[in-house]
């Protein structure tokens, strides 16, 4: 019939809903080097968490040696202060001795470690500040800039000139 449309249902076929292609098996020499790669980065991870471990080991029984001989020779530990970053400083609970000139890390009287540089507000300034210990390390700022980097145990004969000698504690 001329007159007539076909209703576009009608004449429009199906489309063909195919299947997702099929995954390729994957080929075992890919399998096998991605494993291996997998293997290998678990493996250099292990061996960085060992090395910053036995580094902190170590940091701490300098530290522990040096809270011996300043026990011993009386070296008196002082309030230490957190430093904003924008200036101005706030109370902290900690006694202990500062490592750097710039009183930005410290020791306390237990040979924690801490980083004495945040953000202050206005009540931090005025109530104080708690700050947490980290990790004590045998180099004070690494990865910053050029010129801020001091060995921990050079930073602690400056506390305590000679210390080292007069330690029963080796420090190897």
């Amino acid at each position: 019939m001329p007159g007539i449309q076909p209703s576009p249902d009608h004449d429009v076929p199906a489309p063909a809903h195919a299947d997702p292609p099929a995954a390729a098996p994957e080929d075992p020499e890919e399998a096998d080097w991605a494993s291996q790669r997998r293997e290998a980065a678990a493996r250099r991870a292990r061996m960085l968490r060992a090395a910053r471990s036995a580094e902190t080991a170590r940091a701490e029984r300098i530290v522990r040696a040096f809270l011996g001989v300043a026990s011993a020779e009386g070296l008196e530990p002082v309030a230490l202060r957190a430093k904003g970053y924008g200036g101005g400083t706030a109370r902290t609970p900690l006694r202990g001795w500062y490592l750097r000139a710039d009183r930005t890390v410290a020791i306390d009287v237990e040979g924690r470690f801490y980083i004495l540089t945040r953000q202050l507000g206005l009540r931090d300034r005025l109530l104080g500040v708690s700050p947490s210990p980290d990790p004590v390390p045998l180099t004070i700022g690494e990865g910053g800039r050029d010129g801020d980097i001091v060995p921990l145990r050079f930073a602690l004969d400056r506390l305590l000139p000679g210390w080292e000698e007069r330690s029963d504690a080796p420090l190897v």
